[in-house]
């Protein structure tokens, strides 16, 4: 089968599409024919290098969306299952960026059946981020909260969620994306920043580190949603990251969400899996509102 992987770091030019063999499940994994899969920034940082594995080849792709092709006993899962689920970044050899990806049985979920498998193929990791981002900060209903970058994936998870749950959302981001913010649930917009001590809580999205911390109360929380990227604590607020993991429970509560019409799967352009060094230069030139999504 074709893959996507990595066996020098660099630029998107280190991208290249392999032929490996299929792989095959073992206890409690499935195997996925893969329809279509999600590329987000952390796919060009294992390409770059930044999460190590060097000398060896690294796949590419943390989201999947495909179908159940084969099962490892026992597993819930059948064959033709459509279904969702996170690959385990740098975890294992081969990403989603492939043909046919295996995962922990208990990483899938069944795929949304209001959406094509190309919307599908944007949930897992950015879903699963922001909902367990919010579940880390804790807030109640009532409860003010900013997140940064909020028109991006994580961010735009995070404020359709964050809403859902009766909390009053700042979407912070550029100016020309207020109406997109507002448009998923946040009560307010800033491009500038706010008060200081203006909100419970900081969902930092945007990696946008200390200057975003001032906007939290005192002994409220703050989250970052890339790991070891945490500004020094300082007025008993709570600080942590948020390590993404996989959870097949939590990411079907994000499919019935995706099917009730809480959350927007966006899509910016699709690319072939032969296409896939192109869609990282295209990512990394910035500036896309919606995920871009390889198509094997």
């Amino acid at each position: 089968m074709r893959a996507a992987v990595v066996r020098t770091f660099g630029g998107p030019e280190a991208v290249e599409i392999a032929d490996v063999p299929v792989p095959e499940p073992g206890a409690r994994q499935v195997r996925i024919k893969v329809a279509a899969g999600a590329l987000n920034p952390v796919d060009a940082a294992v390409r770059a290098g930044f999460l190590g594995g060097a000398g060896k080849a690294l796949g590419l792709g943390w989201d999947v969306a495909g179908t159940v092709d084969a099962v490892g006993a026992p597993a819930a899962w059948q064959v033709g299952d459509p279904v969702v689920a996170l690959v385990p970044g740098v975890a294992d050899p081969l990403g989603a960026h492939a043909e046919y990806v295996v995962v922990a049985a208990d990483a899938v979920a069944a795929a949304p059946v209001s959406v094509d498998a190309v919307h599908a193929g944007t949930l897992p990791l950015n879903g699963l981020t922001a909902l367990q981002a919010l579940d880390l900060l804790d807030l109640a209903p009532g409860q003010k909260l900013l997140v940064t970058g909020a028109a991006g994936a994580v961010g735009g998870f995070a404020v359709q969620l964050a809403a859902h749950r009766g909390i009053e959302v700042v979407g912070h981001g550029r100016v020309g994306d207020e109406g997109l913010v507002r448009s998923l649930g946040a009560a307010r917009f800033t491009a500038d920043g706010i008060e200081p001590g203006g909100v419970d809580a900081v969902l930092d999205a945007a990696v946008l580190g200390a200057p975003a911390l001032r906007w939290v109360r005192d002994g409220g929380a703050f989250v970052a949603v890339r790991d070891g990227v945490l500004p020094e604590a300082e007025r008993g607020v709570r600080g942590d990251n948020v390590r993404v993991r996989a959870d097949g429970a939590q990411l079907a509560e994000l499919v019935r969400l995706v099917d009730e019409g809480v959350l927007t799967l966006r899509v910016a352009r699709t690319y072939a899996l032969r296409e896939a060094a192109e869609a990282h230069a295209r990512l990394a030139e910035g500036g896309t509102r919606g995920r871009l999504v390889l198509v094997p």
